[in-house]
């Protein structure tokens, strides 16, 4: 089993005066798109927390224990860190607040009407959605390199590292919590459903509020088109997202485990480039 470790980590955001106001690739889209992404990260990692730890005091494997602990200190860094970077979106005009308000009482509206079991199948599906767009940045060269406000990137490959170190816990929760094939892939394709129309309609909303991209109609245009060639967004990761409804699928069954350990010594190495982000206690332990 994949180690799953808590690194308290702090980031030094450019202010938003000094951020492009396209930060990704001087792109219009596609900045919409990550500030959106970046805008439902924290109440949803919240949410991912809640649905993994109410299931804690049942599991008796040792093992999945301590990867749970790290999840759950994983995921709420996750949370604190994109809150940071939402704040500036925030001040350069991007929904990222009203945005995060939206998705924290939809997902508390959904654990007060679904069971435990279910919320778990939500977590799992969602789960695996970060952890194949987090694999797509890591191991895609041109993926990364739309992301060319260094602090920035940083943020977004030491997320997605540990989205692929711990794409499997709340997944053996969820089989540990006997949730069955059927309710997972249910969950999954309702899922699917509510995080595109999310995305699309919250991107749509960001995008009619930028003023820049309203002056600048031909070039908004033609960075709609360009979605289509997004690594983000190929038959590859298609594929991989729609293998979740497979009978006996299981998060390692597309084995990352050469990726995560070069990008752990990439960021987190002897000289790793994420070393000097890191609070000074894990640095020492390190």
């Amino acid at each position: 089993m994949t180690t799953v470790e808590t690194r308290r980590i702090d980031f030094e955001y450019p202010e938003p005066e000094a951020l492009p106001h396209h930060f990704v690739s001087g792109d219009p889209a596609m900045s919409h798109v990550v500030a959106m992404l970046s805008a439902m990260f924290p109440d949803g990692e919240d949410f991912f927390v809640r649905s993994v730890r109410s299931w804690r005091d049942d599991i008796t494997d040792p093992t999945l224990r301590e990867q749970v602990k790290g999840f759950i200190g994983q995921e709420s860094m996750h949370g604190r860190e994109h809150r940071e970077l939402n704040e500036r979106l925030a001040v350069m005009g991007y929904p990222t607040k009203g945005v995060e308000r939206i998705v924290d009482r939809s997902l508390r509206f959904r654990e007060r009407i679904q069971g435990r079991r279910a919320n778990l199948a939500v977590t799992a599906a969602l789960e695996h959605y970060t952890a194949t767009l987090a694999e797509t940045l890591l191991s895609n060269e041109q993926a990364r390199e739309m992301f060319d406000v260094p602090e920035v990137r940083s943020l977004f490959l030491w997320h997605a590292l540990e989205e692929s170190e711990h794409k499997a816990v709340a997944f053996d929760v969820y089989r540990h919590a006997a949730g069955g094939e059927r309710l997972r892939c249910v969950m999954m394709n309702v899922t699917t459903v509510f995080f595109l129309v999310a995305l699309v309609a919250s991107t749509t909303l960001s995008v009619l509020m930028d003023p820049i991209a309203r002056r600048h109609p031909v070039r908004l245009v033609r960075s709609l088109a360009r979605l289509r060639r997004s690594p983000f967004i190929n038959r590859d990761v298609a594929r991989r997202i729609r293998d979740y409804n497979r009978p006996g699928f299981h998060p390692d069954d597309n084995d990352a485990t050469e990726l995560v350990e070069r990008w752990r010594c990439e960021l987190f190495g002897a000289d790793g480039s994420l070393n000097p982000r890191l609070r000074s206690a894990d640095r020492a332990i390190s």
